[in-house]
């Protein structure tokens, strides 16, 4: 088992060779995971883990990689177990597992690890299935005369009603009927302006992908834990709407609309500075018309961070 206490920066916090597997085989990586933190009020906007998995070669080619979900505070203990599965590489037997916390440290973000395991995964091969043929028995045929159409059935039938007005939507319509494609108009969607050198400079990893229905969403965003001066400017769609904005206890208030005109949303947080106390952390309160999410930020000189949103298909 490992105990993890994170440090004030987000990143790797393990990273151990792993030897002994067969080439281009077959496997399963699992852990467990669980959050050291009971829920208190002390913490009102408490940091939890997220953790990035990657399994790659000794060249830091990637053969497996997972990200676990935020990682809640609870007040029994609660094991939760991840998977990846993967074929080793046929060059090498030897690999480097890393591990990364993507939260920085503070009020929060401690667990434990267990039970790391590389399982081979081995395919059953089905036993073919028994048949049974079944001779079948002998019938005796009889013949019967059709019955003769009578002479007004096939004039109605050679001669349908010439009207319209008989065939209803949903119903097949006779061979000798030509149908009509109506073109259906798509919605005029907004082209999204090209990204400014900030966000072209930086990296800008999603955080969050968050799928609603059509609506207007409202979006708070605070600082995370002490307040120490942190600044951010806000982009939407590659187009600032907040500049150099101090984070504090009193939200950061925007409203964003999503509908078929405006399906697809990208919110980028850039950090302008790093406080007194680096990275530069705030968290962001969500209100759909269905849920509400809360999504912990951490920006810093070299890397931005994404919300995206959707309209639910």
């Amino acid at each position: 088992m490992l105990l993890v206490n994170a440090a004030p920066r987000a990143g790797i916090f393990l990273r151990i060779p792993v030897e002994g597997l067969k080439k281009k085989t077959f496997y399963e990586l699992g852990m467990w995971v669980m959050n050291l933190c009971k829920p208190t009020e002390k913490c009102p906007f408490p940091l939890l883990p997220r953790l990035s998995v990657r399994l790659e070669t000794l060249e830091g080619i990637a053969v497996a990689n997972f990200v676990t979900d935020d990682i809640p505070r609870v007040q029994s203990p609660k094991w939760t177990q991840y998977r990846a599965f993967f074929t080793s590489p046929d060059a090498t037997s030897r690999l480097i597992l890393v591990m990364s916390d993507n939260n920085p440290g503070g009020c929060g973000n401690d667990f434990a690890l267990d039970d790391i395991t590389f399982r081979e995964c081995v395919k059953e091969i089905p036993k073919p299935p028994v048949t049974v043929t079944k001779i079948p028995e002998k019938k005796s045929v009889t013949t019967k005369k059709p019955t003769p159409t009578p002479k007004n059935t096939v004039r109605k039938i050679l001669n349908p009603p010439q009207n319209d007005n008989l065939i209803k939507i949903g119903t097949k319509r006779k061979a000798d009927t030509i149908a009509t494609i109506v073109p259906v108009a798509r919605p005029n969607l907004r082209t999204m302006p090209s990204a400014p050198l900030v966000l072209r400079t930086r990296q800008n990893p999603l955080v969050k992908k968050i799928e609603t229905e059509a609506s207007e969403i409202k979006i708070d965003i605070y600082d995370n834990g002490e307040i120490d001066g942190d600044t951010v400017s806000i982009y939407h769609n590659n187009t600032l709407i907040r500049s150099h904005m101090r984070l504090s206890q009193n939200p950061i208030s925007l409203t964003i609309e999503v509908d078929p005109s405006q399906p697809h949303h990208e919110l980028i947080m850039v950090a302008e500075n790093l406080g007194s106390i680096p990275p530069n952390t705030s968290v962001m309160s969500i209100t759909t018309p269905s849920k509400f999410y809360r999504v912990f930020i951490s920006s810093s000189e070299q890397k931005n961070a994404m919300v995206v949103f959707d309209l639910k298909k």
